[in-house]
């Protein structure tokens, strides 16, 4: 059998929800990074991370802004073991996908040939793959950014500590943005997981996938917090 004729193994509703699948993958992350007048969690952390940046001018020591890049590459070297991890079981499963015949017999569902189930899986694998890219590039430029975080001057008045400082800022976001990159992918990854029970149920994933980040960048309560006036509030008055 060619190429071609296991293409028809494939209904028109899976070649629907596949296109859904990757097109809100990539629609989701335009939305996020340009947001336009409402911005996104990471549109407004971007803007922390550049006052992070003019504070550690100032700060002395800067061991705290050291810990705190610290803990931000362990978060993406975690996340890329785990991508690994995945993407060694998802072939593992490729190499042994007569398991997922039976296991669909077990549940009732339809019996589709070996192809099918591989190329369902492959799906996952892309995502998984590019997750474990955008981490390691994540990972890279964080250390990028401690490597320019230490050139910062210790005197803020030096010229070159303040652009330096940005310098280390605007690879901060870089890095910040290719992690959340990577998180997109795990999300759409675990979406298309569904697809082993069907194209409708992989439609609903991916739904369901942009309605969760749509919510957790644009109208969640970590976002109103980031949003909130920083003014403190006027003394009460004491009473007698």
């Amino acid at each position: 059998m060619t190429w071609i004729d296991r293409l028809h193994l494939f209904n028109s509703w899976d070649y629907a929800a596949v296109a859904l699948l990757f097109v809100a993958w990539q629609a989701i992350g335009v939305v996020i990074e340009h947001p336009g007048k409402r911005p996104s969690v990471s549109a407004l952390t971007s803007a922390y991370r550049r006052d992070w940046m003019e504070q550690m001018l100032s700060r002395d020591p800067r061991i705290f802004d050291s810990q705190i890049l610290g803990i931000l590459r362990q978060g993406t070297a975690f996340f890329a073991s785990t991508c690994m991890i995945a993407i060694g079981g998802a072939l593992a499963l490729i190499g042994n996908a007569e398991r997922l015949d039976g296991l669909a017999q077990d549940l009732a569902l339809e019996s589709e040939p070996i192809f099918v189930w591989e190329i369902k899986l492959l799906a996952v694998i892309i995502l998984m793959i590019d997750g474990f890219l955008k981490f390691v590039w994540s990972h890279r430029l964080f250390g990028y950014c401690a490597v320019v975080m230490a050139a910062v001057p210790n005197d803020p008045t030096d010229p070159a500590a303040h652009p330096r400082a940005m310098k280390a800022a605007e690879l901060n976001i870089t890095a910040a943005r290719s992690y959340n990159r990577g998180l997109r992918s795990i999300y759409f990854a675990m979406a298309a997981a569904a697809w082993l029970l069907g194209a409708i149920p992989l439609i609903l994933a991916v739904l369901f996938t942009l309605a969760v980040l749509y919510r957790r960048e644009f109208a969640s309560q970590s976002r109103e917090a980031l949003l909130a006036p920083e003014t403190d509030p006027a003394p009460k008055s004491e009473t007698s």
